[in-house]
């Protein structure tokens, strides 16, 4: 069967709720209480997905969240009436997604029998406990914004509410929206302490003709360049696969892409340098026009008597922390959060060991007890989810 054509997961998961299960809950569970959205893993929730998306994890999928007392009461019910009635296609789409013997994940199949939907039911605090690890409507503390990955923050804040019934889904996505002022300026102090870290190493590399070396230090230092990059521009920065689509949206990006191809394009040190050093005075320009700090220099110089250009990033650090006014954050190690020191997808697809992670480099301890359990997670897909 051709495939139709392709429409936004977005869209095509909104009208899915409005023309599909709506009408579906009212006769399963009439007049109870819930929300719907599509939050959570997958490209369509960033706006990312394109018509490769559609091989696997993706189609006419939601999340129907309700009271936690409901959940037990009717989601089973709930469940049964749209597997037996929902109809096997939707714009053309299958609803019904079938097994590939890879984990747990799901293909779109036509079917004869009850569909095997994509339509999650559960209550809105259970699935950020899931998600994320604790409950955002109990109170967001330092060691959660620390512990959670800038991918998981994108993803519970991005896509989109089709209703809200519940009244609480929405101050709960809204309560992650971004750091706290003090945490961001932290967690940008920590991404320019990065830079600064390895800046001199590109020049060091291939002075010795380490050009591989220097190749490899160069990109490290671009990706940092791009998280730093949306963090400036208050956007959580995506894993790997998506950091590059959204670097493009934000302002920066129509200065900084040609420099940082170039550095990745380059063959020879020098040259690796000479547009590493464009970019560094571009993000740092970006940097004062901010203006969360005093004006620094944003010219580069000699990295002490060796002839490396460096821009010195650990000054821009400096001048971030100075701002910070809480003292629990200025007491905080220079790793940042989890993300900034961490870059295994096993450990950051799984709350119970970011939680860990950041325990033991922070030392800053959520007060909701004893660390959650493994959790199935979105993360541990990511190798195979568009």
């Amino acid at each position: 069967m051709p495939s139709p054509a392709f429409l936004p997961g977005l869209e095509l998961s909104r009208r899915f709720y409005t023309e599909a299960v709506r009408p579906l809950l009212e006769e399963a569970a009439p007049g109870i209480p819930h929300s719907a959205a599509r939050i959570g893993a997958g490209s369509e929730v960033l706006g990312y997905d394109t018509e490769r998306s559609a091989d696997h994890e993706w189609g006419p999928r939601l999340q129907l969240f309700l009271h936690s007392h409901d959940v037990s009461r009717h989601a089973g019910r709930i469940r049964h009436v749209l597997a037996e009635h929902l109809p096997k296609t939707f714009h053309g789409w299958p609803t019904h997604f079938a097994a590939t013997g890879d984990r747990d994940i799901r293909v779109m199949r036509v079917t004869d029998g009850p569909v095997h939907h994509r339509v999650e039911v559960t209550g809105v605090a259970s699935w950020f406990r899931a998600t994320l690890g604790f409950d955002p409507a109990s109170g967001v503390t330092l060691a959660h914004w620390l512990a959670v990955p800038t991918q998981l923050l994108a993803e519970v804040t991005a896509g989109a509410v089709f209703h809200d019934g519940l009244h609480t889904l929405t101050p709960a996505r809204t309560a992650l929206r971004w750091y706290p002022h003090d945490l961001w300026l932290h967690v940008l102090a920590c991404q320019w302490q990065r830079i600064a870290q390895e800046e001199a190493f590109v020049g060091r590399c291939g002075e010795v003709g380490d050009e591989l070396g220097s190749a490899v230090e160069a990109s490290r230092l671009v990706r940092d360049l791009m998280r730093l990059s949306l963090l400036m521009d208050r956007r959580y920065p995506p894993y790997g696969k998506w950091l590059g689509s959204a670097f493009a949206r934000t302002p920066a990006a129509p200065r900084l892409t040609s420099e940082l191809t170039a550095v990745l394009a380059a063959t020879d040190w020098h040259l690796r340098e000479r547009h590493l050093v464009q970019a560094y005075e571009i993000v740092a320009h970006l940097h004062n026009e901010l203006e969360l700090t005093d004006r620094v220099d944003p010219a580069t110089r000699a990295y002490h008597a060796r002839p490396f250009r460096v821009l010195r990033a650990d000054r821009f650090a400096r001048a971030l922390s100075a701002r910070i006014k809480d003292p629990d954050i200025r007491a905080l190690h220079k790793a940042g959060a989890v993300d900034q020191f961490i870059d295994s997808a096993e450990v950051l697809g799984r709350p119970d060991l970011t939680r860990a992670a950041t325990d033991a480099v922070t030392g800053v301890v959520a007060p909701d007890g004893p660390r959650h359990a493994p959790t199935k997670s979105s993360r541990g897909q990511r190798g195979h989810r568009e």
